[in-house]
C-alpha cells in the first residue's frame, strides 16, 4: 500500500440477512468521525491490489464498530472474502514528516519510570491538554506536555515520559 493509506478498521465476521452480505467492521481510533460513506471509498488489499469499497450501507454501533454493506460485495459467499482483511482509507499527508498530532499517541505504550501503560485517550484543551494513560489501574490524568515526554518511537508505538514526583499521587 502507498503511504497515503491508513489502516482504520478491521472486517470481523458476516451479519444482517442472508442475502445481503453485510459485515460487521472493528473501527480503530484511526477512522474518521466524520466518514460519509456516499463520498468517501474504503479500501482493502485483495492479492496484490488495493481495491475501492463503496459503501451500500454504513451503520455506526458505537465507538468501535459499524455494520457495513458493500457494493461488489452484495452476497455472503462475497463478502466472506473480507472476513479478517484491514479496511483502509487514503489520506492527503499535507503534515511534514516530523509532525504528528497528540491524538495520534492514543494506543502508544507508555514508560515512565517503572510504570508501564497505555494511552488510551486525549483530552484536548488549550489550558491544559491531558493524556488518559492506564498503567493497570484504570485511567490516569496526565499533562500532555512537552517537558514529560523524552522520547516517541513512532515505529514501536512507544512514548517514553518522566513524570514529577507526587503527579499521579494529585
Amino acid at each position: 500500500m502507498k503511504d497515503t493509506f491508513t489502516a482504520v478498521a478491521r472486517i470481523g465476521k458476516l451479519f444482517g440477512q442472508a442475502d445481503t452480505g453485510g459485515v460487521s467492521v472493528t473501527l480503530y481510533t484511526t477512522f474518521p468521525e466524520d466518514f460519509n460513506p456516499q463520498l468517501e471509498p474504503l479500501f482493502v488489499e485483495i492479492g496484490a491490489l488495493t481495491v475501492p469499497l463503496y459503501c451500500d450501507k454504513f451503520e455506526r454501533r458505537g465507538v468501535a464498530g459499524a455494520n457495513v454493506e458493500f457494493a461488489d460485495f452484495d452476497t455472503p459467499r462475497r463478502a466472506e472474502e473480507l472476513i479478517g482483511k484491514e479496511l483502509y482509507m487514503e489520506f492527503d499527508d499535507e503534515r511534514d514528516d516530523d509532525e504528528f498530532y497528540m491524538e495520534d499517541l492514543i494506543g502508544f505504550s507508555v514508560s515512565a519510570g517503572k510504570l508501564r501503560g497505555e494511552i488510551v485517550d486525549f483530552y484536548d484543551s488549550e489550558l491544559n491538554p491531558l493524556f488518559g494513560i492506564d498503567f493497570g489501574n484504570g485511567e490516569q490524568l496526565i499533562p500532555a506536555a512537552e517537558e514529560f515526554i523524552v522520547h516517541i518511537d513512532f515505529d514501536k508505538r512507544l512514548l517514553k515520559m518522566v513524570l514529577p514526583d507526587g503527579l499521579l499521587e494529585l
